[in-house]
């Protein structure tokens, strides 16, 4: 599933994405609120890129690799709709993350929107959740600009910063 914004071209990952997902999964500055730091080694981004890979088969729904529409050669970020497990009333995920090249000219918002939109329109997903580190504030106003409302708060010990749980329910369907 190819999508296409007024910016971006968002196209399903590809096995040839690697070197891209760890040049921006690996970079400390895009993990900033990432408890988990950044991606160590190739092999942890070709472990991440599998499971991606799969879930499109899967799930029929997965992570896309996202470019400005002129540059379509240029990975820019990646991000998409997952499924975790162990959230009550949450199942499909929204998730991205961007190049530092990219951050602060509202392309979070504009992928966001379209992932979003793509989940309840053309997939059918009657509910899709993310999470939030409570220091992030930026990710927070782009779930909050695409209608994502904040429903609740799960505490971290370990890393001392929580997360903040968001929702947004397609409002056409009763699924």
């Amino acid at each position: 599933m190819i999508l296409e914004t007024s910016r971006l071209l968002l196209r399903p990952v590809e096995a040839e994405d690697i070197f891209s997902l760890f040049a921006i999964y690996g970079d400390p500055q895009t993990n900033l609120f990432n408890p988990r730091g950044p991606l160590k080694d190739m092999a942890a981004a070709q472990e991440k890129l599998n499971g991606w890979l799969q879930a499109w088969p899967d799930h029929g729904f997965g992570h896309w690799a996202i470019t400005r529409s002129h540059k379509p050669e240029e990975i820019i970020g990646f991000g998409g709709l997952g499924v975790r497990e162990g959230y009550e009333n949450h199942r499909v995920f929204l998730g991205y993350r961007f190049a530092t090249s990219a951050w602060g000219k509202g392309l979070a918002t504009e992928f966001a929107s379209a992932a979003l939109n793509a989940g309840f329109e053309k997939l059918g997903i009657a509910r899709i959740s993310a999470t939030v580190r409570e220091n992030h504030l930026a990710s927070q106003r782009v779930l909050e600009k695409i209608g994502m409302q904040k429903v609740g708060f799960e505490g971290d010990p370990v890393h001392g910063v929580g997360s903040y749980l968001y929702r947004q329910t397609d409002h056409r369907t009763t699924r």
